[in-house]
């Protein structure tokens, strides 16, 4: 959750919030959550191989920034990858689909990332059956760098407002063999309205908000904490803290003045979209799922290389009771018969976005 300065003034009133003094000054300046962003920084920094490319995968996107990615160790150039089982979302993903699809989002970015060592990635899924390892990867020597490599570190999802300005031709084209690109007026606000509502039963259903909830960080220090889930930092959100208007209770309360400030600017967000994509599968195994979340992540630096932005709004695709009239009517509009819509995102033109916490590659490595 990002806040502009305007709005951030329209939800104070104009008031004073912090004393107007140094120490004021100093910490609205010192709140960016340095400990949580420097996976980013490290990334790339490790000389075998594997820790080389699995730097970079943990920055892969993942369904509220969970992080359900295990990893162990195995020989000179293997390792396997597991499902952090503690990082489920029961509520909102009752069936770990959208869980998987950020398993996929993680070894796309592995093997993207290895051909920077001049590796290439052998993937086996479920070698074990699916109770069992989600892949064994070997990493062999051999194979051309990734034309998508250098996007990795640049790669970021806009969760804000995009510009009202038409996606060209030649840049559809150039994400077709990703997802399908919808820039059709009457089915954008088709979808627009598809997006809004569906949003609007996961915040209405108090399980699914709850579970949200639970995730939210307020704060560089919780934030440093625990860098996962959805971070709240930045100094106009601080400010907003320490003004009481955002509160993790009020984030629970409907009738309350922050969460409908909330409501305001996603729906203002949900607004300014030009554009869709969609990634369908004609089935819905796990192995659909990881594929789907391979061709996310390539989607993703795909429209980092190209200077568009992409947000994931996949609401409607949640397979909780309250949710299935939004499902339906998401592979009515996005679907052909039998097909599984697995994501939706907004396309277009965003500002310029912070990176996102990340748990350190050593916390994930189980045998490390």
């Amino acid at each position: 959750m990002t806040l502009t300065r305007r709005k951030t003034l329209a939800i104070l009133g104009g008031g004073a919030v912090v004393a107007a003094t140094a120490s004021a000054g100093t910490f609205l300046a010192t709140r960016t959550p340095e400990k949580a962003l420097a996976p980013w920084d490290t990334a790339g920094t490790y000389e075998d191989p594997r820790l080389f490319a699995l730097s970079h995968a943990l920055l892969a996107p993942n369904p509220h920034n969970r992080q359900p990615w295990l990893l162990e160790l195995s020989g000179d150039d293997d390792f396997l990858l597991h499902r952090d089982e503690t990082r489920d979302l029961p509520h909102t993903d009752p069936f770990h689909r959208q869980i998987f699809i950020g398993l996929g989002c993680f070894l796309e970015l592995m093997s993207v990332a290895a051909t920077l060592k001049n590796r290439a990635a052998d993937i086996v899924l479920f070698p074990d059956g699916e109770d069992g390892p989600v892949a064994r990867v070997s990493l062999r020597a051999g194979g051309g760098v990734d034309p998508l490599a250098n996007q990795i570190l640049a790669r970021r999802t806009c969760k804000e407002p995009f510009q009202d300005k038409a996606i060209p031709a030649s840049m559809v084209a150039a994400l077709e063999p990703f997802g399908t690109v919808i820039t059709d007026t009457v089915q954008v606000a088709q979808i627009r309205d598809l997006t809004w509502n569906a949003w609007l039963t996961e915040m209405q259903t108090h399980r699914t908000l709850k579970e949200s909830v639970d995730l939210m960080r307020f704060g560089k220090s919780e934030i440093n904490a625990n860098p996962d889930g959805i971070d709240l930092g930045g100094p106009f959100l601080e400010t907003l803290m320490l003004a009481g208007v955002l509160n993790r209770k009020d984030q629970l309360d409907p009738a309350s003045t922050g969460f409908q400030e909330g409501v305001t600017i996603y729906r203002e967000m949900l607004a300014a979209t030009p554009a869709y994509v969609v990634l369908t599968t004609r089935s819905n195994a796990r192995r659909d799922q990881i594929d789907a979340g391979r061709r996310w992540l390539r989607l993703n630096l795909e429209t980092t290389r190209l200077g568009l932005a992409l947000h994931p709004v996949s609401q409607a695709l949640q397979e909780f009771e309250e949710m299935r009239p939004h499902y339906r009517k998401a592979h009515e509009l996005l679907a052909k018969p039998g097909e599984t819509v697995q994501m939706l995102g907004r396309l277009g033109y965003g500002p310029t976005t912070p990176p996102s916490p990340r748990w350190p590659l050593e916390t994930r490595i189980m045998n490390g």
